[in-house]
């Protein structure tokens, strides 16, 4: 009896260690932020005579001799919380030793700011910041440094911008100011085009879940009620998530008329924009990156199931539409902001090494220091980009790499994947679509969208028959795509309209013997080796979209279809021995609304709307549907 008392005193005695060292981590950040730093809470005035609020920590020994830059972060999130984390997150206290002026500053119209506020303000016609008359996120941003360099004393005349999601889109509109004193700027997963790839809609299809939740939150503003947060207008306290949105909300519609009531301005703006028009358009920052004087570095995850699109895109088009711009992209193994923890793992994935630490210490301290300190070009790689499959981090000179091949694979007969276009004729997989049991996005129960589903197995939906597996032989060398992958399916429906919903998975080799999978089942941080379908990439499109975003179109019952669309970068190993495997259905749930699978504007469909499809998917000579990879050479 005494071995397993011992062991478990050990245990115990370790986890209190382990427990001790964090706080007295936490405790030594915080005595150094007291010991170093003053706050200092301002109001500063805006072009149009509206008042900012902003939280500025300004280090002790700044001064004449002593001077510092600014790190600003933009958000609507409350400047008063993102204060805390410079003595709370341990990435931050690694700033706060470093040394910089940090200031959080809540937006026009949100918590202690005056003003109206706007998702996604549009950016103003004048690409003059200095002189527009017109108020815009970047006017706001520059009046903001000109006070800060006017009034703060210390600092060193430069600056810069970071923020994460929602303060992304804050950083992006802060580097189109121009301002003189803006040296560098950091958008991560940057909320950039709401209605083809970030947080509400992708590729038309409304990202339902997240944002029945995140609205009432949003909205909810009220400093003198800050830990108060509703999720919907009725409590939000189930347990399943699937039978809450599938029994108890059921629509939109429903939400509209039972729950929202024309209580949130946002939603009903969503639900009377039901397609790709100038209201979201006027949202996307980017058509107005151009010319931009500070460097930028875009930071995002592999794994971000809000903001992956705004990622990519915001790096390629300053690449595009600015090129004599310093432009960095740092891409890691993360979920959304996760660069900010450990990083070393997501659901049953592990990544080897604390990502996270790797990414303050080599990417975002040395870009900032070098722009903000020594006024010296940054030593970064045009892309560094974190290896899924092996766990390593690569360095390219741009964003995709440029020795890749382009490889097609094909869906086949017996729903094999096959790297020939298949001989058949008349060739297809059938699957019926039922809006009434729609294919969850996970196999859990869950009250909240979890963050690893994107690295979940996908075993629970092979085994469903409204959802079709193609599977390759065993690869015989490792083969790492990078980039984008495009799909080509031809399709035809019983009905005027559906989704597809495409998943590129790499299957492990070998599938779990009985012991393995109690041993997996019973705990979650056990990674599952064998037979796991990890999931590498998915993406959705909503089908009546599929030529255009801004002009829907129904589908002809019967006729055969192209439907063309892209899944976003990755860059993964898939190794010698594993299988790739492309799964495709017509549901996600709830992390997507349902499709009624008939042409209508769906925010108004009502329970009756929603029917039955047969969705067929070719696969022979003259309807090869495939995938298109971006294969890395050497």
């Amino acid at each position: 009896m005494k071995k397993p008392i011992l062991l478990i005193f050990g245990f115990l005695l370790a986890f209190s260690i382990c427990k001790a060292q964090t706080i007295n981590s936490t405790e030594a950040d915080s005595l150094y932020y007291v010991s170093h730093y003053s706050l200092k809470m301002v109001k500063i005035q805006m072009r149009d005579k509206i008042s900012l609020y902003a939280e500025v920590h300004i280090p002790n020994d700044a001064s004449a001799t002593k001077q510092y830059p600014f790190l600003m972060t933009r958000t609507p999130y409350n400047a008063k919380g993102d204060s805390k984390r410079l003595y709370a997150n341990p990435s931050y206290a690694k700033l706060v030793r470093e040394g910089y002026i940090f200031v959080f500053e809540d937006v026009r119209g949100r918590w202690r700011s005056e003003g109206k506020f706007v998702h996604e303000r549009p950016e103003g016609k004048n690409a003059d910041k200095k002189n527009q008359k017109e108020i815009d996120e970047s006017t706001d941003t520059y009046d903001t440094l000109d006070w800060l360099l006017a009034n703060i004393k210390g600092n060193n005349g430069k600056a810069g911008a970071f923020g994460v999601s929602y303060p992304g889109f804050y950083t992006t509109t802060a580097a189109l100011s121009n301002h003189p004193a803006l040296k560098a700027v950091s958008p991560q997963a940057p909320v950039t085009d709401w209605f083809k790839g970030d947080d509400v809609h992708h590729n038309g299809a409304f990202f339902w879940m997240d944002f029945f939740t995140f609205l009432p939150f949003f909205d909810n503003d009220n400093p003198a009620n800050t830990k108060e947060h509703s999720f919907g207008v009725l409590p939000f306290l189930e347990a399943d998530n699937y039978d809450y949105f599938l029994h108890k909300v059921r629509t939109p519609e429903y939400a509209n008329s039972h729950l929202y009531k024309d209580s949130i301005q946002a939603w009903n703006d969503f639900r009377n924009h039901p397609d790709n028009d100038s209201y979201w358009r006027g949202m996307n920052p980017l058509p107005h990156a151009n010319a931009i004087k500070a460097a930028v570095l875009t930071v995002g995850g592999w794994y971000d199931a809000e903001d992956l699109y705004g990622t990519l895109k915001t790096y390629e088009t300053i690449k595009t539409q600015s090129p004599k711009t310093e432009n960095k992209l740092a891409m890691g193994p993360w979920s959304h902001g996760g660069w900010w923890a450990k990083g070393d793992s997501l659901g049953n994935t592990s990544f080897g090494s604390q990502t996270g630490t790797y990414y303050i210490d080599s990417i975002f301290m040395p870009f900032m220091n070098a722009h903000l300190k020594t006024g010296s070009k940054d030593k970064l790689a045009g892309a560094t980009v974190f290896e899924t499959g092996t766990n390593i981090w690569r360095k390219f000179s741009s964003w995709p790499p440029s020795n890749t091949a382009d490889k097609a694979v094909y869906l086949s007969a017996d729903q094999n994947l096959i790297f020939e276009q298949p001989l058949a004729k008349n060739s297809y997989s059938e699957y019926l679509s039922d809006p009434a049991h729609p294919v969850p996005y996970q196999n859990v129960v869950s009250f909240e969208r979890t963050r690893d589903y994107m690295v979940d197995d996908q075993r629970f939906a092979s085994r469903r028959p409204d959802v079709i597996s193609f599977e390759s032989a065993p690869l015989q060398d490792d083969m790492t795509l990078a980039g984008v992958i495009s799909a080509d399916l031809l399709v035809s429906l019983s009905t005027t309209d559906a989704d597809l919903v495409v998943k590129v998975i790499d299957v492990l080799p070998r599938p779990l013997n009985a012991k393995e999978a109690d041993r997996v089942g019973s705990a979650s941080n056990v990674a599952p080796e064998q037979g796991y379908q990890h999931l590498v990439r998915a993406e959705i499109m909503r089908g009546k979209y599929r030529n255009s975003l801004e002009k829907p179109e129904p589908f002809k019952p019967g006729e055969i279809t192209s439907v063309k669309f892209d899944l976003p970068d990755l860059f993964h190993t898939f190794k010698k021995g594993h299988k790739i495997m492309v799964q495709i259905q017509s549901s996600w749930f709830p992390l997507v609304d349902r499709n009624p699978q008939q042409f209508l504007n769906i925010y108004n469909a009502k329970a009756e709307d929603y029917i039955k499809s047969t969705i067929r998917v070719y696969h022979d000579k003259d309807h090869p549907s495939h995938l298109v990879f971006h294969v890395l050479k050497g």
